[in-house]
């Protein structure tokens, strides 16, 4: 009820301010339905959605894949510079979280745990 009164109110005021007919306005949602989210997103959220359909991670939204962290197969961290702060929850339940800096070229070990991480370059996508 309210939205029709709106579009004849603007129908109204538009034959008032100049000589020529208008059409009346029509909801783009009363043919087509409602527009998906690849259909509306806009801005960084297009960007995410399309790298999504190539099969990219452009901002690291999803979980990494798990390492088992020894000397052989490291934890990767991704770094923009040379080198990265790192927090390493030794234990599940631990509430204390040790914090090392990782630099590139070699994996480094917690000095609590013994899990290795190893820095990796990684490019901001913009």
């Amino acid at each position: 009820m309210a939205g029709r009164l709106l579009l004849r109110a603007c129908t109204t005021t538009l034959r008032l301010r100049s000589n020529a007919v208008a059409r009346p306005l029509h909801r783009a949602m009363a043919t087509e339905g409602i527009p998906t989210d690849e259909e509306q997103a806009t801005g960084l959220e297009r960007r995410v959605l399309m790298a999504f359909k190539e099969g990219k991670d452009p901002y690291s939204i999803l979980k990494p894949k798990f390492y088992p962290g020894t000397k052989e197969d490291p934890q990767l961290v991704p770094c923009i510079g040379g080198k990265r702060l790192v927090g390493c929850l030794c234990e599940e339940d631990n509430t204390a979280i040790v914090w090392f800096w990782v630099h590139e070229g070699g994996s480094h070990r917690c000095p609590s745990c013994g899990t290795y991480y190893k820095a990796v370059p990684h490019e901001v996508p913009h």
